[in-house]
Order: structure tokens, then sequence, then C-alpha cells
């Protein structure tokens, strides 16, 4: 199935994705878990109570980020969704600074799948392979659909937990599944059986793009500070008490108001064009003003869109830049 048959399935059906190798799993567990997290993170994770998570980033003292990742409180764990390259050393460093804390931490991602259910559909696929698995479904679809972004809930699969996440990072919709690395073939069979079609990361990554959500790794790196990302209204909360970063953070929006020397931004390509590729020069006349992260051919609006950092002075929507000899138009996101 090509990439944009794919993408047809994201928009009007259920895609079946293993982010399995793309994301790394965190458990954390203890009396202290949430209360050693918020001393680290920039959302407020005392905040979560069973069934509920959140979005935040990992940061050093100069206010750079280390990761971003979501957090979702199970009841008698913390499960922290986070990317794959990051994982063994984000441990490392939470393991070291445990000292009279009750905290455990354990890296699932061998033993453990994840696979996304995404599209108008996922909740009615997701339903129906559960419903398989008990007479009474455990989350019927009603409820599926109710559950707001970063709820979990915890539901049996061949006689072990599978942890359902709800999420939008794939700018399509739906689910994520965590479950036993040993259940995986069996759970995307039954998923498949149910009306899912697999999926691609070439054709979530242009969901992801349209949705203009910054990967990490890609659009976000060690050298980003969240505000130049755009990410602040989802990762920060400005009510919590200290975390690691924080004094950058809140000298950039009090006293420089926000203020950063780049921004992430969309660009929409006015012409036909090929796919630049990360890292190729946005520029202004003769000036270079920044770079491109992301970049793809969007289904939707027939034509090549982009992630990029620009200069600030160059990041107003309407803004007329040029990409390898195309013209560019910095666009606001989500470009549909």
């Amino acid at each position: 199935m090509s990439s944009a048959d794919q993408y047809r399935v994201l928009r009007e059906g259920a895609g079946v994705f293993d982010a399995s190798a793309e994301r790394g799993r965190l458990r954390l567990s203890g009396a202290d878990r949430r209360a050693y997290l918020q001393g680290l993170l920039t959302n407020d994770i005392v905040a979560l109570t069973p069934g509920t998570g959140c979005y935040s980033a990992y940061l050093t003292a100069q206010g750079r980020m280390i990761a971003d990742m979501r957090i979702f409180e199970l009841g008698d764990a913390l499960l922290v969704d986070l990317p794959a390259g990051v994982t063994g050393s984000v441990r490392d460093k939470w393991t070291m600074f445990i000292f009279s804390e009750d905290v455990q931490i354990q890296d699932r991602s061998a033993a453990t799948a994840q696979i996304g259910i995404y599209g108008p559909h996922a909740s009615h696929v997701l339903a129906d392979a559960l419903q398989e698995e008990l007479p009474q479904p455990p989350l019927r679809r009603d409820a599926l659909d109710s559950m707001p972004v970063h709820a979990c809930a915890t539901v049996p699969f061949h006689g072990a937990p599978a942890i359902v996440l709800r999420t939008d990072d794939a700018g399509a919709g739906g689910f994520d599944v965590v479950i036993a690395a040993e259940h995986k073939d069996a759970f995307i069979a039954r998923l498949l059986a149910n009306g899912g079609v697999s999926v691609g990361l070439d054709a979530v990554e242009i969901c992801r793009v349209e949705a203009g959500r910054p990967r990490f790794g890609v659009d976000m790196t060690e050298d980003t500070i969240p505000l130049e990302a755009g990410i602040e209204a989802r990762a920060i909360s400005l009510t919590k008490g200290c975390y690691v970063g924080q004094e950058i953070i809140i000298r950039v929006l009090h006293r420089g108001q926000g203020r950063v020397a780049r921004r992430l931004v969309g660009l929409s390509m006015d012409t036909p064009s090929d796919v630049p590729p990360r890292g190729a020069v946005i520029s202004s006349g003769e000036r270079t003003v920044g770079a491109i992260t992301s970049a793809v051919r969007s289904a939707a609006l027939d034509r090549v869109i982009a992630l990029g950092y620009v200069h600030r002075d160059f990041a107003a929507p309407g803004t007329t830049l040029g990409v390898g000899g195309t013209a560019a138009t910095v666009t606001a996101v989500p470009f549909v």
C-alpha cells in the first residue's frame, strides 16, 4: 500500500502503527514517584490522579531540552513514554538523583510494545478488538471516545495488562496501547481483523507535520528551549514549584516578554516543488534566516509544507521567505 493510501486510512479510517522502536517506556513505582518527578519536569506531575496524564519536558539547568515525554498515572506506578533514543540516558540520570526517596525506575522498553491506532475509526477498531478478549468489553467505544487527551486506562489482553493511552501526538487522533512484547503480533492481528490497516512512519509523519507538532530529535534537540518550539502551553506549568531549568524559562517569559531569538514556524511552499531536506536553508533575499526541520508533501493541501526555525523578525504568519529558490509563506499551524 502506498504512502498516499496509508495517509487516507489515517484521515478516513483506522491506521495501525507499530511505534515500539520509535518510543521508549519507563515505569516509576514507589510512594514518592510523583513528588520526585515534580522537581525534574516542567509540568505539574503531583497533580496527576489515576487515569490521567500530561505532556512535559525535561530540561538542563540552562533551559535546554533533554527530552519531551508523556507521563501517565496508572494508580500503582507512572508510565513515562519518551523518544527511544534518549530513554536510557534519562533513566540513568533519574536513577542517579535518587537518594532517600521511595522511587524505583525500570526501563520497560524491551519488555513491552507500543501500538498506535489512529484515525476517525480508531475507537471502533480498538473497542471491537478488546471485545473479543472478554464477553463484556473493558472499554466500550463510547468510553474510548470520551477519554480526554492523555487519559489512560488499563485493560486485560491475553491475561496481561494492556495500557490504553489517549493521544493526539500523531496529528490524527487516536490511541497508543502498551502491551507485553510477546503479545504484540497477536494484538496487531486482532486490530487488523477488526478493520485496522497497517501504516508506516512516512504516512504518520505527514499527519504530524500537517498538525504542526514538533518531534524531538527532528524539530527539537538538546539545543532547543521549549519556548522556541512553541510547546510551552502544553508542556509547562506556570503555577507549580521549582524544576530544573525553571529560572531560564521564567526569565524569558517575564523579563523578556517571551521573546526568543528564533521560532519554530510552519511554511507553505507557494509553487509545486520537491520536498526540501532537513537542514535546507530558509532565506529572506540574500540573508539566511533559518533552516527546515521537517518537510512533507501534504495530501490534504496538495503542496509541500514544512516546519522550520526562523529568526524571530521573520516569524509572523504571512511573511514571504525562500527555500532553495522556491517561495515559502510562514503559515499558522495546524495547517489542516
